[in-house]
């Protein structure tokens, strides 16, 4: 008898501890390895959704990664290097946040929109000319991350070319990102200043492509 309840005993033990580690709350790191992959999965809804992909921003998926953010801000038993972990983390999505936030006012303002950008180039030479001057600008503060803001710029000054009969055969995105992000960082470097405001301008049946610091 004795044995049994032994093995009674311990059976109940260690149903208790599987029950007791399956509920167990998860640990700094596990959140941190959490909120890393949910700020890569937020930027990769918010790319869709600027690409046109999506009807409306990923809010949800944005409130969550705040609301676990805050929660781990309260957390007083961090190491060293968790802290250092989720203060990078943490700089990571205010930059992305940022960006989002610029884009999305650009887009409610008419300055970045592809839609806005192809109704002011999308015209024919002679239309063009019998306009006189037609100019859209893209203002950019990351040639490396505003990939949103680079497409419609592509976008628009590929329209102006085929509408003035300018070939593009050769003016790929891939090689186009490259040339805008170089082309920041270089202004940025040289006059000190935030963005790089690019402007397409269609004058005369031909276009003209620029770009100039801005503070």
């Amino acid at each position: 008898m004795p044995i049994r309840e032994n093995k009674f005993a311990r059976r109940t033990r260690e149903n208790d501890k599987k029950i007791n580690t399956r509920d167990a709350p998860p640990t700094i790191d596990e959140q941190l390895v959490r909120l890393e992959e949910d700020i890569r999965r937020l930027k990769v809804e918010f790319d869709i959704y600027f690409n046109g992909g999506a009807k409306r921003p990923p809010y949800d998926t944005k409130g969550r990664v705040e609301t676990l953010i805050k929660r781990l801000a309260d957390d007083r038993s961090f190491t060293f290097a968790q802290r250092y972990h989720y203060n990078s983390l943490v700089a990571r999505f205010t930059s992305f946040r940022e960006l989002w936030r610029r884009t999305l006012q650009g887009r409610e303002e008419g300055r970045d929109s592809l839609t806005i950008a192809r109704s002011n180039l999308s015209h024919t030479a002679g239309a063009a000319n019998e306009a006189g001057e037609r100019r859209s600008s893209f203002v950019c503060a990351d040639g490396h991350r505003e990939v949103p803001t680079i497409k419609n710029l592509y976008d628009a000054l590929v329209e102006a070319k085929k509408a003035c009969g300018e070939t593009t055969d050769e003016l790929s995105f891939s090689h186009f990102h490259r040339m805008i992000a170089a082309k920041t960082d270089a202004l940025k470097e040289r006059f000190h200043c935030e963005r790089v405001r690019f402007s397409i301008q269609v004058e005369d049946g031909r276009v003209s492509f620029k770009a100039k610091a801005e503070s």
